[in-house]
């Protein structure tokens, strides 16, 4: 049976109505809409004292909608019809239709490198294992997919909360999330992607290549529904042996991830702001001094001349050319924000000359678009332009003349302050290119825009100096985006459950097409504490992009910030990355060159063993297992950890710590280090290099080196030096060598120490030149045996006796930190406010706990707990006006 419900919140008595926000009952209108009961409908009814909400649950399998007129509701029977579909691209690629009609009316892709690969059908007998249905009712398309039981979801992009996603829904509209939680729907990118592991193992990849708003709900077990404006096809990649198989079909679709230079790979530093140049230097200097590695120093908004885009401010940073050279000489590179929103301001010379090309997004009546941002009054590049496009990588490239070597994008869903919706009106008007959709509203475009500043940031850098490859980071994006930008996971907060969650997102964006992504270490809003600062950056260092980012206000959070035994845990941390580098650099050329993922969850190394399918404290670099703790009480080596199966040897740096991860080999791998190193500048190919072996049940391992310049275009051309090596164990001695080598360089001179693991942490040591054969005498199995139980009591015997980092409340010199804890939740009847208490804090979310749908999501502005208020925000199904007094 259905069931229906009526709550109450309160809200202003002065809250005002108009008839475009209020329901029909209202103004006496039918709502002229239809609503599939899987979406959950929530319509508020707002009277001069209560905010009332109607909704209707579905049951599984329902397919009836219920159509509303005034305060009726009347059960409509839904229609379905299976999709047509055409095989494109390649073998097991299908794109499907509600009709020919609709195939004809979709929109060009933006997602696919290509459009025309979306558009021609290539010549095939294939037939798809699972054609969805599909029901047009209005300007609706609702497509739906069903799995058999033990189907397991993943992928939609950026998202927060659980890794495998049965259970959730999420709406793909770029929003900026400020401390986000577990349940926020709708994130920074947009991701209209499902990556399906069947029962079996076998994968199979959803997309629904629409730029438009997109329900994914995911709530019941086995069945995907997707439901955007019409009309929009579904391309469907496989069902293929394993989920890699599956990202590397969609690379060939969406394109891989750029090609980062080998710098971009180290650990960045970054601060909401640090003010001046002289204190840029210093905080390089800090890591210098104190033997901490790292590579790049980040410029947040308060370089600029009040946040004009383009400029430096006079006083604080007024020779950004030698800040750049001072940074540079040290070892660091230095990189710089862009915002989009430029200032309304006559004989700004970016506002000038803008106004001059009309590149500006404009309302529906033609004028420009005035939102407001933080230089105040600002427009807005329409970089669904091409004219646009070329504007600004004009200006990125004289930009880029001052030093500059990588570029941050921030603020692109677009961000507008002071209105509900925080972005730009809906209605506003983009005059887009043909080859993406002509001129549509910012509806069309909206969840698109980041993802074309950082193409023409990205092409600015290009222009700059076509010898060295672009860094961008991109805060807003779309699946596709990864042709261009790193990203990162946004505004999060200093907290456990931040921590958690960080290790799952990363991994979603990988299962998403974007492998190039982490958290800001240490959480962005709020102060850590010392352990959970520490126990971050263990795993953090781990992630394929690592930084650490803190906002204004909050304490100092770099590594030495927190007392000399989380200094001490982020130093071994950072050496082990630094270590790491060359395998990291291995994985990116792999996801550049095939579309594999660089961190993966721990299924990967069996899709079918159900027990790895929730893991979400541990995740695979190739063959390389990180484990880590998000339990503030408990070390790595105190939890159960749920090993796929095989052989999986434990190691480390001889640097083991319960705040950092616990690290494992996969048997049958080979994984190239370096020593340990300050900067990404001080490698030297020259240098020794490691091999570390775990030989697999049959004596044998593999793994391949991939070499280059670390920047520029070489590569492309042959300027590389791809090594595979093997190594084979015959009675008592194990041999390793190179088995074949791809690229024109020639092989360096330099020594090779082999470390051999046995378990335990355990291993033999074996040195010799690179390229020739090196011999490991392996000691009989009883030597082995104690070896291994050795090593193993060493190791218990080392973590007992090192203790977890404090876990202090209070730092000296932290005002108000006893406010700064985790969010608070407040009750009051059934909602449930999430706050995080802080002075400038923020109502994190507002749930309606009968139903578990999350209302509101939006921030309080820092003068007193006051939100914004406006006339329209959206959330699942309805449009309201709002104003909050306490």
């Amino acid at each position: 049976m259905e069931r229906s419900f009526v709550t109450q919140a309160a809200v202003s008595s002065s809250s005002s109505l108009t008839s475009e926000t209020r329901p029909s009952s209202f103004n006496g209108r039918s709502l002229r809409s239809l609503y599939p009961i899987s979406t959950s409908l929530f319509l508020p009814v707002i009277s001069s004292s209560a905010l009332v909400l109607k909704s209707t649950l579905r049951r599984k399998g329902n397919k009836s909608l219920v159509r509303m007129t005034g305060d009726s509701l009347e059960t409509v029977d839904m229609a379905s019809k299976d999709m047509i579909f055409k095989p494109i691209l390649e073998h097991g690629v299908f794109r499907f239709d509600c009709s020919v009609v609709h195939r004809k009316a979709a929109f060009p892709s933006v997602s696919f490198k290509n459009s025309k690969d979306w558009e021609v059908p290539i010549v095939s007998h294939d037939v798809p294992a699972y054609i969805p249905t599909c029901d047009c009712l209005q300007d609706q398309q609702v497509v739906t997919f069903e799995f058999s039981p033990g189907t397991s979801f993943y992928g939609t992009g950026e998202v927060s909360g659980q890794l495998e996603r049965t259970g959730k829904r999420v709406f793909t509209w770029n929003t900026d999330a400020w401390g986000y939680g577990s349940g926020t729907t709708s994130l920074y990118q947009s991701h209209p992607w499902v990556l399906v592991v069947l029962p079996t193992g076998e994968t199979l990849g959803v997309l629904a290549d629409t730029t438009r708003k997109c329900e994914i709900d995911l709530r019941n077990e086995g069945i995907i529904r997707i439901i955007s404006p019409t009309s929009y096809p579904i391309i469907t990649f496989g069902p293929f042996s394993s989920p890699t198989a599956v990202l590397e079909s969609l690379s060939h679709a969406i394109g891989t991830v750029f090609m980062p230079p080998k710098w971009a790979l180290g650990y960045h530093q970054c601060r909401w702001s640090y003010m001046s140049d002289k204190r840029v230097a210093e905080i390089a200097q800090t890591f210098r001094d104190k033997k901490i590695p790292s590579d790049v120093i980040w410029m947040d908004i308060d370089y600029m001349d009040g946040f004009r885009c383009f400029t430096f401010d006079k006083e604080r940073f007024p020779d950004p050319n030698a800040l750049a050279k001072d940074l540079h000489n040290n070892g660091f590179k230095a990189i710089w924000m862009l915002d989009p929103g430029i200032k309304q301001e006559e004989g700004y010379y970016v506002y000038d000359s803008g106004s001059k090309n009309d590149v500006w997004i404009s309302r529906a009546d033609g004028k420009p678009f005035i939102g407001e941002v933080w230089p105040g009054p600002c427009v807005f590049p329409d970089y669904t332009n091409s004219k646009t496009r070329s504007w600004w990588a004009n200006l990125v490239k004289e930009f880029v003349s001052n030093g500059v070597d990588g570029i941050w994008n921030d603020m692109n869903e677009p961000a507008v302050f002071k209105v509900v919706t925080k972005t730009m009106p809906e209605n506003n008007i983009h005059r887009g290119d043909d080859d993406l959709g002509g001129v549509q509203n910012h509806s069309h475009y909206h969840n698109v825009y980041g993802m074309l500043m950082a193409r023409s940031t990205y092409e600015g850098m290009e222009l700059a100096d076509k010898n060295k490859r672009p860094f961008v980071l991109t805060r807003a994006g779309f699946i596709g985006s990864q042709r261009y930008a790193a990203t990162w996971t946004g505004d999060n907060l200093s907290n456990w459950e931040h921590l958690h969650m960080s290790i799952s997102m990363v991994l979603q964006l990988g299962l998403s097409g974007q492998p190039l992504s982490g958290p800001d270490i240490g959480g962005f809003a709020g102060n850590a504490t010392p352990r959970l600062f520490g126990r971050w950056m263990g795993v953090g260092a781990m992630f394929p992009f690592c930084r650490g980012h803190s906002e204004a206000g909050t304490d100092d959070h770099e590594p030495w910030s927190f007392g000399e035994e989380c200094e001490e845990v982020c130093r071994a941390a950072l050496k082990r990355r630094y270590q790491l580098l060359p395998h990291f650099y291995t994985l990116f050329y792999i996801a550049h060159t095939t579309g594999a993922p660089v961190a993966a969850p721990i299924f990967f190394a069996d899709p079918k063993d159900s027990r790895l399918r929730t893991v979400e404290n541990g995740f695979l670099l190739g063959p390389l297992l990180i484990y880590a703790s998000t339990l503030s009480s408990q070390g790595s080596h105190e939890l159960q950890h749920i090993l796929p199966r095989g052989i999986w040897l434990r190691f480390d740096f001889e640097d083991s710590h319960p705040d950092l991860p616990t690290l494992y080999l996969q048997g049958g791998s080979i994984i190239s280090l370096a020593p340990p190193h300050l900067h990404v500048g001080e490698f030297s190919l020259s240098d020794d290099l490691i091999l570390l072996v775990s030989l697999d049940e049959n004596g044998k391992a593999k793994g391949l080196l991939f070499e280059d310049d670390g920047d520029g275009y070489g590569y492309t051309k042959g300027r590389f030096l791809v090594t595979h090596y093997i190594a084979e164990r015959h009675s008592s001695t194990v041999t390793v060598k190179v088995s074949k080598t791809e690229g024109d360089w020639q092989r360096p001179k330099r020594r090779i120490h082999v470390q051999l693991l046995l378990g335990g942490g355990a291993m033999l040591d074996a040195w010799g030149m690179d390229g020739e054969i090196i011999h490991i005498k392996v000691p009989s199995e009883s030597e082995v045996s104690e070896l291994i139980s050795t090593s193993n009591e060493r190791f218990k015997l080392h973590m007992e006796n090192t203790k977890l980092i404090p876990e202090k409340e209070v730092l000296p010199g932290q005002k108000g930190m006893e406010l700064s804890k985790e969010p608070i939740e407040l009750n009051s009847g059934d909602w449930k406010l999430n706050i995080v208490p802080w002075i400038g804090g923020r109502i994190l979310s507002m749930r309606h706990v009968p139903s578990g749908i999350q209302w509101l999501h939006s921030r309080i502005d820092i003068n007193g707990y006051e939100e914004y208020s406006g006339t329209e925000y959206r959330s699942a199904g309805c449009t309201e006006e709002y104003n909050v007094i306490e």
